[in-house]
């Protein structure tokens, strides 16, 4: 019973344990204030960051604070480029990734709202000199607004076809000859696909004229204030673009993909946390769209998410969307591609918003921890992204788990071999029994002599049954056999015998 005690109590303790210590990332911290001073938290995030980076192992990272509809902080943090030591600074772009898909919403967005597009008018309609591949389901239902909010039916898309900057390129319209084939009911529910959004890519080349990237600079980009975004990769940006690192550290040279739409955008924190301003319409005064094309953007078009359900509660037009605790809501949208993760997370009732850029695969947690802290300094509930950690904590209690049975299990079987090694002493009694005969027959201890032990006899009423007697009384002590009256001890069954 106490070794059963033992190998129960122990591995809980160590997940318990475990939990607790990783539970530790969860809990508010204490340095951050609700309601605090812009410079007292400036100095939190100051110290902050660089130990959240270290944890992760982040090569570097740039953030961008919007309070009250104003970009009032900034801040870059650790390398572009580690191996040859070159800073991070905040005017440095990066790859934004998938925030690319709310700026092209709002180009989208844009062409509606000048009447040359109807959001609910299948895609088809709009597009000139290229048709959708055929399928097994009808193009009827491909609207535009479906394409927006992830509900056309169409697939992810290759995440892998990446091409270094100098490569030819193949075209949008051969890209999506091989990739915008519906494999589901268009409508029929929520997928993720960036092949939706390259299909709007060239919605907007063939409605405006316009090469998509310089429709998005002119429409978008420049009358925002986004000063560094671009769609457009060269070798000319200054600073020089960073790095992207892996999962395992490994630096990953610069690629571009074939098409921009869904993830090709290059920002600073502060071109996005412009962005996320223009999406508050009590404090912005942008005229890309108007209050009602905002909101339409923001309008929950989906809320079945599979696995995004986790952390957010809708899916509006090129945005996430997540109601707090007080009732505001929250938009979001996030971005991971080789080497890059970013973040931002907007409220547009307060005019608040957090923009987390940064050039490693690894930054799930090291986002998730910031936006902890920046909730409870703005006095929000903590964002559905905050539960990662809440994650972190199981992944670690589970280890502790692991750990602790590996830990038992190895202590069993030393302890085990030590006993085998260990010679019994046959002149020591067991507690509880008696002495055992000098000798018994057949066994090591006794030699391999031939022994018979008498005992008394057992008396067994005469009548029919059937049922399986333990054999009780003195055995040896090396083997631990029992002894019957009149036979030599090996001839006998080691623990019972069934008699009828």
């Amino acid at each position: 019973m106490k070794r059963i005690k033992v190998a129960v109590v122990l591995p809980l303790a160590a997940a318990l344990a475990f939990a607790i210590a990783a539970g530790q990332r969860y809990v508010p911290d204490t340095r951050v204030s609700a309601g605090g001073s812009m410079e007292g938290y400036a100095a939190y995030l100051d110290q902050r960051v660089p130990e959240l980076m270290q944890r992760y192992d982040i090569p570097g990272a740039s953030l961008a604070l919007v309070k009250e509809g104003r970009t009032v902080w900034k801040q870059a943090y650790g390398y572009a480029d580690r191996e040859a030591g070159r800073a991070l600074t905040a005017d440095t772009p990066l790859r934004v990734q998938s925030i690319s898909k709310s700026i092209t919403a709002c180009g989208v967005m844009r062409l509606a709202e000048t009447g040359a597009i109807d959001p609910d008018a299948p895609v088809e309609q709009y597009l000139k000199t290229w048709q959708l591949p055929p399928s097994a389901y009808p193009t009827e239902g491909m609207t535009v607004r479906r394409l927006l909010s992830h509900t056309a039916g169409l697939p992810l898309g290759d995440v892998f076809a990446m091409y270094a900057p100098t490569d030819a390129l193949p075209s949008l319209e051969e890209s999506l000859s091989g990739s915008a084939i519906p494999f589901r009911e268009p409508g029929a529910g929520f997928s993720y696909s960036n092949v939706g959004y390259n299909l709007l890519e060239l919605l907007i080349e063939q409605v405006d004229g316009r090469d998509f990237a310089q429709y998005m600079a002119e429409e978008v980009l420049e009358p925002l204030g986004m000063e560094h975004a671009t769609f457009v990769w060269s070798d000319a940006i200054r600073p020089p673009l960073p790095l992207g690192y892996a999962l395992d550290g490994r630096a990953v040279p610069a690629y571009v993909y074939a098409e921009k739409a869904s993830g090709g955008l290059l920002a600073t924190a502060e071109d996005i946390a412009a962005f996320t301003i223009a999406g508050m319409p009590a404090y912005s005064r942008q005229h890309v769209l108007t209050p009602a094309g905002i909101a339409a953007l923001y309008a929950p078009q989906a809320r079945r998410l599979g696995v995004y359900s986790l952390v957010f509660d809708a899916y509006g037009s090129g945005y996430y969307i997540e109601r707090l605790a007080d009732g505001a809501y929250a938009v979001a949208h996030g971005g991971q591609g080789s080497g890059w993760m970013s973040h931002f997370q907007a409220v547009p009732q307060t005019g608040d918003a957090l923009v987390i850029l940064t050039n490693s695969q690894r930054s799930w947690p090291f986002i998730a921890g910031l936006l902890h802290s920046w909730a409870r300094w703005r006095g929000f509930s903590p964002p559905g992204m905050t539960r990662i950690l809440l994650g972190e904590c199981v992944l670690w209690s589970l280890f502790g788990l692991m750990l602790a049975a590996c830990l038992l299990r190895t202590a069993n079987l030393i302890a085990g071999i030590s006993r085998r090694r260990a010679p019994p002493d046959a002149a020591t009694p067991r507690p509880g029994r008696p002495a055992a005969p000098a000798a018994i027959g057949g066994c090591p201890g006794a030699g391999g002599r031939p022994a018979v032990v008498r005992l008394p006899e057992i008396s067994v009423p005469q009548r029919r049954f059937s049922q399986r007697i333990l054999l009780a009384g003195p055995g040896c002590r090396c083997c631990g056999r029992l002894a019957v009256p009149g036979i030599p001890v090996p001839q006998i069954p080691l623990l019972s015998r069934t008699m009828r």
